[in-house]
């Protein structure tokens, strides 16, 4: 430019009728200028004049023409590019070098869009929806089965057991009892309503009673000691004219011999051994 400025602040020649800068309300003749303040160009490494366009990027500079993706050589001058330590690439050398591919489509994730990670795979946000209802996951909870993923609503409509007894979806764990998933809260005595996950239990018409609300409720008494016959542990038990025996109850009444396995006779209520029935 021209101006009425008259000497170079620097080599204080004449600027009339030349071109010159400004830097900080001082005039400089073009040559100063370019000596003193002029930008050394990332590429060529030659000042970039007073009088050419100067692109700056993270504090490096180029000239215009200088400005080019490192692979392809093709400018980069309003364009969209990519860094990669500290070499500059056009968008789609950056991504068949760095850029991941779709776990789904298996194309690539263009620099700049939106890139979801889960189990160390990537997915372009409009892949990385429910199997089910096709809408988008982002950031939502989902549950994974044979490699796909679903929203939890869908997983739970579609593959999640429901509670035999209060029909809510069994997220871990569970007891299984005939055939039917329940909670392990859930399962308890039809009777007394005691949790039975890990005790012993005995069933009847498909329910499951603690062993002291069926002894109560269906157990038959023996006729010798009156207690439950629940035959638990596999023991055995004695049954003979509508009535029952624990196998370590059933004596003589008279000498106590054990009568399992003999021959035994009965007077009125009482069992006798032979010996005891014939004196």
């Amino acid at each position: 430019m021209t101006s009425s400025h008259t000497d170079c602040h620097f080599c204080l020649q004449s600027l009339r009728g030349r071109k010159y800068a400004l830097r900080e309300e001082n005039a400089y003749c073009v040559p100063c200028y370019d000596s003193l303040y002029a930008n050394p160009c990332e590429e060529c490494k030659q000042p970039i004049e007073c009088n050419s366009k100067d692109l700056a990027y993270k504090g490096h500079h180029w000239h215009e023409r200088c400005f080019r993706c490192a692979k392809c050589s093709r400018s980069l001058v309003e364009k969209p590019f990519a860094a990669k330590d500290e070499v500059l690439l056009c968008t789609e050398c950056y991504s068949d070098e760095y850029s991941s591919k779709c776990f789904h489509c298996q194309k690539t994730i263009m620099p700049g869009s939106r890139k979801m990670e889960f189990k160390g795979s990537s997915w372009h946000e409009s892949c990385f929806v429910c199997q089910y209802c096709r809408q988008p996951l982002g950031t939502k909870p989902l549950i994974t089965k044979d490699n796909e993923n679903y929203c939890v609503p869908c997983y739970e409509k579609q593959f999640a057991h429901h509670c035999y007894a209060c029909k809510k979806v069994i997220t871990s764990g569970g007891v299984s009892y005939h055939d039917q998933p329940w909670h392990k809260e859930c399962f308890v005595c039809a009777g007394c309503k005691t949790q039975l996950f890990g005790q012993r239990f005995i069933s009847k018409d498909e329910y499951p009673y603690c062993v002291d609300c069926f002894s109560k409720f269906y157990a038959k008494k023996c006729a010798a000691c009156k207690k439950p016959i629940t035959a638990l542990g596999g023991a055995k038990y004695i049954s003979f004219e509508e009535r029952q025996w624990h196998g370590e109850c059933f004596n003589c009444v008279k000498c106590s011999f054990s009568l399992v396995g003999q021959d035994f006779l009965t007077r009125q209520d009482d069992i006798l051994c032979h010996k005891c029935g014939s004196a």
